[in-house]
């Protein structure tokens, strides 16, 4: 399902800094599909949304599961027009000897109607599980990434694809790593870069080549040997990838840490971040419950000065790259009422405890923030909490800005 939500100022002279904010428009994005050749089910459960910028009054999305991608166009009416000469209110034709004269028909208010049309189906283009989607700069192409490859499309041809990336050995035995991630620079039309699943990044350049399987740029952090664990190669696994707004940085997320790139050096990343160290010693007990396969994404604000990030007992966290502070929030019921102020929250993981402290072994693993959005120009983030999506607004002198 698919839920944008809008938002409204409570008066016409009133900004939208106060609004409320209600579900826009929901509607069935894919259905549950059957490969027989394969034998396999295809949920319909939507693995990435990507907007396109926005041409004209309308709104157009892309939404992908494990195999098909979707062009959405998302449209608004609140006026229907009345007094047409030939047909009649309910839309039938009026016999014409009835009709003496001719009036204008004229357009009338209505409630607003919000109308969600399929555009493309981009359909049979992978063979793996599709994990990312990113629209390119140009507004015509976009791609597609899975285990193995990635694919180019254009916006309005449906039948064929590109292969640019295709790291699929002839003997699949000789299989060392997958694709976890992708991402178009957000100025370069030719630049994009991919992650995989050994924490490299790889910048490609599409005018270099036509098959980009050889990188222009290798970004990966030597191991350290004392660190070296037999989860070492799990949680170094980056599990999203982002450009800054200024096209200068690349924002990676592996299981324990964010990572600030910079695109001219590739030795090392600039700034590295603790998520959460503190699970480092639980990695045996995730490992056997699955949560060390946790995938969680990151964001950056609108002026790339902050970065925010999710992790468990729904808290998230956010790294100012200027004063090196961070903070630890929750997204709960009690947090998401009007003008409730969040609250800072600490994991303690032996000793002495503070009042608000919560232990590290008292942590929901069951509630996860996988998900994060920052609002390209405001200070107003989206964070997905299981079923519940929380939109948190960020008040004058906050403590991170």
């Amino acid at each position: 399902m698919e839920r944008p939500s809008s938002r409204s100022p409570k008066s016409k002279n009133e900004p939208y800094s106060q609004g409320e904010y209600n579900v826009y428009s929901t509607f069935q994005s894919h259905e549950p599909e059957f490969d027989y050749l394969k034998s396999l089910e295809i949920e319909e459960k939507i693995n990435k949304i990507k907007w396109l910028p926005q041409q004209n009054a309308a709104h157009s999305l892309l939404s992908t599961n494990d195999k098909t991608i979707k062009l959405w166009k998302i449209t608004e009416r609140d006026k229907r027009p009345e007094g047409y000469n030939l047909k009649d209110e309910e839309g039938k034709l009026k016999d014409l000897s009835t009709v003496t004269s001719l009036q204008v028909p004229v357009l009338k208010p209505m409630d607003l109607m919000v109308e969600v049309t399929p555009r493309r189906i981009f359909a049979n283009g992978h063979t793996y599980h599709v994990n990312s989607i990113s629209v390119n700069s140009d507004c015509e192409t976009y791609m597609s990434a899975d285990d193995l490859r990635i694919n180019l499309w254009h916006l309005a041809i449906t039948d064929r694809s590109f292969n640019i990336v295709d790291i699929k050995p002839a003997n699949m035995e000789d299989l060392t790593e997958v694709i976890t991630a992708s991402e178009f620079h957000p100025h370069h039309c030719n630049l994009f870069v991919y992650s995989s699943s050994k924490g490299s990044l790889r910048l490609c350049d599409m005018r270099a080549s036509a098959l980009c399987d050889k990188h222009s740029k290798l970004y990966e952090e030597p191991e350290d040997p004392s660190n070296r664990s037999f989860f070492s190669e799990i949680i170094s696994s980056v599990s999203d990838v982002k450009f800054s707004h200024s096209g200068r940085y690349m924002l990676t997320r592996d299981y324990l840490t964010v990572k600030v790139w910079d695109l001219n050096m590739e030795t090392k990343p600039v700034e590295t971040y603790q998520v959460h160290d503190y699970l480092r010693s639980k990695l045996c007990s995730l490992y056997e419950n699955d949560c060390i396969f946790d995938k969680f994404e990151c964001a950056w604000n609108g002026s790339d000065s902050v970065i925010m990030t999710g992790a468990y007992n729904n808290f998230f966290r956010m790294f100012d790259r200027n004063t090196k502070r961070d903070v630890t929030l929750e997204a709960s019921r009690e947090s998401s009422k009007p003008r409730a102020i969040l609250k800072p929250r600490r994991v303690c993981v032996g000793g002495k405890r503070r009042k608000d402290d919560i232990s590290v072994d008292s942590l929901d693993f069951t509630k996860k923030i996988l998900h994060t959005a920052w609002h390209p120009t405001e200070n107003i983030i989206a964070i997905a909490a299981t079923n519940n999506l929380y939109i948190f607004q960020d008040k004058v002198n906050s403590e991170m800005h």
